[in-house]
């Protein structure tokens, strides 16, 4: 077990319903729950291995895979879908190399879809980490993150 996670256990009792928040622990600090972290929670809390993964797939909270460290989330709600989201997914997709739920190798990037970002009068918008770009069209993606492909 790591360092970081016996931080993250320690303000913990070990108790079954902590599942959950240690789980949401996990995820801030690695920005993913790593696979080998389930073995550890399981046994803190005294429950089987696979209700820890249970658990942790059920919700659509939980990742995976490690975020990029420009995490951009196409918002997929109807204003967005109808003004063109499809497409600007799809120009991000071959911008960044990644298809919707991949993070890039070099760990620069993920690409996610999410059901609305609050931004309906913007439409279509992304979000990349903290900033919404919005009234995207492929050109716009294009000038946002063709360097992206330009640099590899």
């Amino acid at each position: 077990m790591d360092k970081s996670l016996q931080v993250i256990l320690q303000t913990f009792e070990g108790k079954k319903e902590e599942i959950i928040p240690i789980l949401q622990n996990v995820q801030d600090a690695y920005s993913y729950i790593p696979e080998r972290s389930m073995t550890d929670i399981a046994l803190f809390t005294g429950v089987p291995e696979s209700q820890v993964y249970g658990v942790a797939t059920f919700y659509a909270q939980f990742r995976f895979t490690p975020r990029g460290k420009k995490h951009c989330m196409v918002c997929r709600g109807t204003a967005c879908h109808v003004n063109g989201a499809p497409r600007i997914l799809e120009e991000m997709e071959e911008a960044l190399g990644i298809k919707q739920g991949e993070t890039s190798e070099d760990l620069e990037y993920s690409l996610e879809t999410v059901a609305c970002i609050g931004a309906c009068s913007l439409a279509p918008a992304i979000m990349v980490n903290d900033t919404v770009e919005a009234k995207l069209d492929p050109k716009k993606v294009r000038k946002l993150f063709g360097r992206v492909v330009a640099n590899e």
